[in-house]
């Protein structure tokens, strides 16, 4: 009894002592607060962990928009048996956040998201929602629905610009500066994954500059906000209530792991959507590659900054600039570069005509020369009539995201996305989502260099093909007619 009386005596003293100090149990506000809402010390003016993000969802909400597409068909026509849902495959690296539909239907109804940037009517999505796109209905949180029509795509960056007219109470949303952005910053994805409207998610940055294999300007940010298919297009929100990327890529294989694109990127190109309704990019003309240690000490430099030059094609930009195969360029327009990447974002995002100055390394020494860009050859993403004449079929560019669909770890050849009932190719058994490797033994390199080797075998009783299709490669004879 003596020595319950005593630890009862004790524990009441060290009570009321931590009251004094402020500190007791139910005396201290940080002890009242739940952990999720502590805020961060005294120093900090932003909280470790916001206490909710109800207020944010309320501001934003009225500017993020539900997409809904209706398609035809033969524009994704990977007929496969069996096929999955999304056309590029469950099972590739990166889903899309679009839904994909039955190969068999004559339309594709679709669902993605957007959000509105500016009161003249014009949302931000990604181009992969709209793409191909017979309608387009936009409907907001008060579930008013307008007809939306697309003012302009770019499929390179994966964003596209649309807009809806006759409405007067819009609530644009402020577009932010992912640039300044830091990883472990609080983000807020908003948007319609399955559907389910004005879906709101929280998470953190987990990282930027992110390369994902989705096209030649990769530099996502990395978020573990949970993010679905159908929050394609949707906004990612600073704590402020900014925009500072638009949520476009997962990763089915992962947890946590989603992508957006820096709303810079899509700051730089929206004027040109608007005005042009395609980009225009800048063009340099040479071919380039990764400094090594190996390839460091072979050129003599003190480190591996900066980017190789293994080609320079003729009439360029960069041969007209002075610029030779083995320099090493360092920066350009004032930019340092460090990777391919780099650079390849950096000169298309550099207006057509500008004079820039180009700074290289040449057997050691440090040479300057000024380059005018040049305009970046727009090629064409779909066959032309001459190959579904003669061979009856359709063929596509086959873009990374497309390769990385199928299996394939080569993005050479072209795609087949449509074949006519009784035609050469489909006597010789040629099929949707085949790609074309090999036109009588000579290796395709794209869309052009296929219709160039189809024309120069004008005449021949049988064209030869060599077809990659999943994981088997096989040869096809076609007749052409």
């Amino acid at each position: 009894m003596e020595k319950a009386k005593g630890f009862k005596t004790g524990f009441v003293t060290a009570v009321l002592a931590m009251a004094i100090l402020g500190i007791g149990y139910g005396m201290s506000a940080a002890l009242r607060t739940p952990p999720a809402a502590v805020a961060a010390p005294a120093h900090s003016e932003t909280p470790m962990v916001p206490a909710n993000f109800s207020d944010l969802a309320e501001k934003v909400r009225p500017g993020v928009v539900n997409i809904q597409v209706v398609k035809k068909v033969e524009n994704v026509r990977f007929a496969f048996p069996n096929a999955p849902m999304n056309p590029f495959g469950e099972d590739g690296p990166f889903g899309r956040f679009f839904e994909g539909f039955p190969p068999a239907d004559q339309k594709q109804e679709g669902v993605g998201s957007g959000f509105v940037i500016s009161q003249e009517g014009f949302i931000l999505t990604n181009n992969h929602v709209i793409d191909g796109a017979e309608q387009i209905k936009v409907k907001f949180a008060n579930g008013k629905e307008y007809d939306a029509k697309v003012v302009g795509r770019d499929s390179k960056t994966d964003l596209a610009l649309v807009k809806i007219s006759g409405v007067n109470d819009l609530h644009p949303l402020p577009l932010g500066n992912s640039e300044d952005l830091k990883v472990g910053s609080w983000v807020v994805a908003v948007g319609s994954p399955f559907g389910l409207e004005q879906t709101v998610t929280q998470g953190i940055v987990s990282g930027k500059g992110r390369v994902i294999g989705s096209g030649p300007y990769d530099d996502f940010i990395q978020t573990d906000a949970s993010i679905n298919p159908g929050n394609s297009g949707g906004p990612l929100i600073n704590m402020k209530g900014e925009v500072i990327g638009i949520n476009t890529a997962i990763n089915p294989n992962g947890q946590g792991i989603g992508f957006a694109i820096p709303i810079d990127m899509a700051k730089s190109i929206i004027p040109q959507l608007e005005q042009k309704g395609t980009v225009t990019r800048g063009w340099l003309g040479v071919s380039i590659q990764q400094m090594t240690p190996a390839l460091e000490k072979s050129f003599g430099l003190k480190d591996k900054s900066g980017i190789l030059v293994a080609e320079v094609s003729q009439g360029s930009p960069a041969e007209k600039a002075g610029i030779e195969r083995g320099d090493v360029i360092t920066q350009f327009d004032g930019k340092d570069v460090a990777e391919p990447r780099d650079l390849s974002r950096i000169v298309a995002s550099t207006p057509v005509g500008k004079s820039v100055n180009v700074k290289i390394m040449r057997d050691g020494n440090m040479l300057e020369r000024t380059v005018k860009v040049g305009e970046m050859e727009k090629k064409p993403e779909t066959a032309q009539a001459p190959s579904k004449k003669s061979l009856g079929i359709t063929v596509q560019e086959l873009t990374p995201e497309i390769a990385r669909g199928l299996g394939l770890k080569r993005e050479t050849g072209v795609v087949v996305t449509e074949v006519e009932p009784g035609s050469s190719a489909a006597d010789a058994g040629i099929q949707t989502g085949d790609v074309i490797q090999q036109v009588n033994r000579k290796p395709v390199k794209d869309l052009e260099d296929f219709h160039q080797k189809i024309e120069q075998a004008k005449g021949q009783d049988s064209v030869l093909l060599l077809i990659q299709r999943g994981q088997n490669s096989l040869f096809a004879a076609v007749t052409p007619k």
